[in-house]
């Protein structure tokens, strides 16, 4: 069977949510492929999280026009998503001349794209604004902040399904070709078929390949790691801005750096390393002792024990390792390929840029097709921006009395409850990886990392959804949580 679209979006990513979610304003049978089992496993959920400023773009290119809209809309998103934002600011240090030289020109550049607020700050400023960093002088940037990429992933793409979007999950697309009456025909590696008129490409990391199942051989993605530390929530408050270094010339990013996260612990990272293949998400025992000296210099006072994981993301770069820096961003409805609208090289700061490509592509949907408003649109996420954990004791005494699974915990570092497991079990998108629930509920993401709450969220499966163990992934189908059949004595 075969299922037919106007727009059909290829990639579930951050980008790719808020194009669906944009487009679900109108009239329009709208889906999304991905070939994860989730939305937002790539790239989009492997990231600091930083809303940025704009003060790193060259004036008039995408990246400047496009993260400084993103950052002004990014306010109505999360207000709308229930999503925490938190505009902490950012400090880039200066270190020597060199790096003085660089805030200056940092400064001037993000004047001319409207970042607002900007301001050289020195050394007492910097100790006054945060104590324990040391510089010769900073750049202070007011407007930066910090989300948490997977929650504004995942509510993007949940409210373009509630507006009416299909997700389709688990499909890797293998062909795509033109059919005689000017449609696209898409297929996927489980044999699923769609028809669409206009295809979006937003890809990430595979963009290159789904352009070369079109046609289009111009493009190649060079897969970029970054290594990352997690530090335990003991230090939560310990720093209240983003710390990073002065960028370097034809640097492949902009340094490790020091990120307070929405959740109360703190990253340090990414490393930039180019690598062959684009999923190889290791984490290597070098850069782990490079993070953990970077760490020492941000915060003096870590102890070995602070240290409670590490993991890595993959950036989508346009440039060779040979060359270095950055290439901007590519959004393109290609006219050489009828129907066929281009997002090729969206790395940072793709996250911050997301709402305002989403206004971009949905102006380039609009050469092909007539865009009714939808009158039924709700861009309102029902619930809470907080967790149950968070909510005033009164609040939460009368959740219990009305659910007894408000009561019960099932995540003790987090302080999750079963309710809050059975919502992120029961997502609108129908994912139901541990790495889904861990996204949605915040379980395994403490100190123990799932010591504790792994065996009750396997007990959860069983005994409420039916789960048999061949049903536990991790986080795709090759990533079985159990490697052999369990029997009734053997059941948690």
């Amino acid at each position: 069977m075969t299922t037919r679209y106007d727009v059909l979006i290829i990639g579930g990513g951050v980008v790719g949510s808020a194009i669906a979610r944009e487009l679900s304003r109108f009239q329009l049978k709208i889906g999304v492929v991905d070939k994860e089992l989730d939305v937002g496993f790539g790239t989009s959920c492997r990231n600091s999280g930083v809303i940025h400023s704009g003060i790193h773009y060259i004036p008039g290119s995408l990246r400047a026009i496009l993260s400084v809209r993103g950052n002004i809309l990014m306010d109505g998103v999360c207000q709308d998503l229930k999503i925490k934002l938190q505009r902490i600011g950012k400090l880039t240090l200066a270190v020597d001349d060199e790096d003085k030289v660089m805030l200056a020109l940092l400064k001037h550049q993000g004047e001319i794209n409207g970042v607002p607020g900007l301001e050289l700050i020195d050394r007492a400023k910097i100790k006054q604004l945060q104590p324990g960093i040391h510089g010769l002088s900073a750049l202070h940037s007011p407007s930066s902040a910090i989300i948490s990429p997977y929650s504004l992933t995942i509510r993007l793409c949940e409210n373009a399904v509630h507006n009416g979007v299909n997700i389709h999950l688990g499909q890797k697309v293998t062909t795509i070709t033109p059919t005689a009456d000017q449609l696209w025909q898409v297929e996927t590696s489980s044999g699923k078929k769609y028809v669409t008129k206009l295809i979006i490409n937003s890809a990430g990391l595979y963009s290159a390949e789904i352009c070369r199942l079109v046609g289009i051989n111009e493009y190649t993605v060079y897969p970029c790691r970054g290594e990352y530390y997690v530090l335990d929530k003991r230090l939560h408050g310990i720093l209240g801005k983003l710390v990073y270094p002065a960028p370097k010339k034809n640097a492949p990013g902009l340094g490790i750096h020091a990120t307070p996260t929405v959740n109360g612990k703190i990253l340090i990272g990414p490393s930039a390393e180019y690598l062959h293949a684009p999923d190889d998400y290791a984490s290597t025992s070098e850069m782990i002792k490079i993070l953990r000296s970077k760490a020492q210099l941000f915060i003096p006072d870590i102890d070995e024990t602070d240290y409670i994981r590490n993991f890595s993301g993959i950036r989508p770069k346009l440039v060779p390792s040979e060359i270095g820096g950055n290439k901007d961003f590519i959004i393109e409805d290609r006219k050489d390929v009828k129907g066929f609208i281009n997002l090729i090289g969206i790395e940072s700061p793709g996250l911050t840029s997301a709402p305002a490509i989403a206004e971009m592509v949905k102006e380039m949907v609009e050469n092909h097709l007539t865009l009714i408003p939808d009158p039924t649109f709700d861009p309102v996420t029902i619930g809470s921006t907080l967790f149950f954990s968070e909510l005033p004791a009164e609040e939460k005494a009368d959740l219990i009395s009305k659910n007894p699974n408000y009561g019960e915990i099932i995540c003790r570092c987090e302080k999750i409850t079963k309710q809050e497991i059975l919502e992120a079990i029961n997502n609108p998108l129908g994912a139901r990886t541990l790495s889904s629930i861990k996204y949605r509920a915040r379980a395994t993401m403490g100190r123990c990392q799932g010591g504790f709450c792994i065996p009750r969220i396997v007990k959860i499966l069983r005994d409420e959804f039916d789960f048999r163990p061949e049903d536990y992934l991790l986080h795709s189908k090759n990533s079985s949580l159990f490697k052999s059949y369990a029997t009734e004595s053997t059941k948690v």
